[in-house]
């Protein structure tokens, strides 16, 4: 049942997205930010927390849940270390999705040639 939770709201979240581009003018980059920030206010209210027990890997993979996990970073950074938690917390909870990031972004540059779209 996990897993059925994980792809119907993981799928929701997906589709408003590309609702978002195809009924919309904003660009992706725009919509990506956008979620980001939707992650971390509604974790700043206190209503992504369930969202996620509840969606599991369908509610913290896509960018809602990145913007989550930032905002509890900081928060607990800011709990334990003071006013410098701000600066770290955020890069301290999201290191390893970060790290994935660059480095799957870097083997697909060495695998594959960049051109222009010209």
């Amino acid at each position: 049942m996990d897993y059925i939770k994980a792809f119907l709201v993981g799928g929701a979240l997906c589709l408003a997205g590309q609702l978002l581009i195809d009924k919309t003018k904003l660009t992706p980059a725009r919509i990506l930010v956008c979620y980001v920030v939707t992650g971390v206010l509604l974790g700043a209210v206190g209503i992504y927390k369930p969202f996620a027990e509840f969606a599991g890997a369908g509610a913290t993979v896509p960018l809602t849940g990145f913007g989550f996990n930032l905002a509890k970073g900081v928060k607990e950074a800011v709990e334990q270390d003071g006013f410098l938690g701000i600066f770290t917390g955020g890069l301290k909870a999201c290191a390893g999705g970060i790290t994935a990031a660059i480095a799957a972004g870097l083997l697909a540059s060495l695998i594959f040639k960049p051109k222009d779209k010209s």
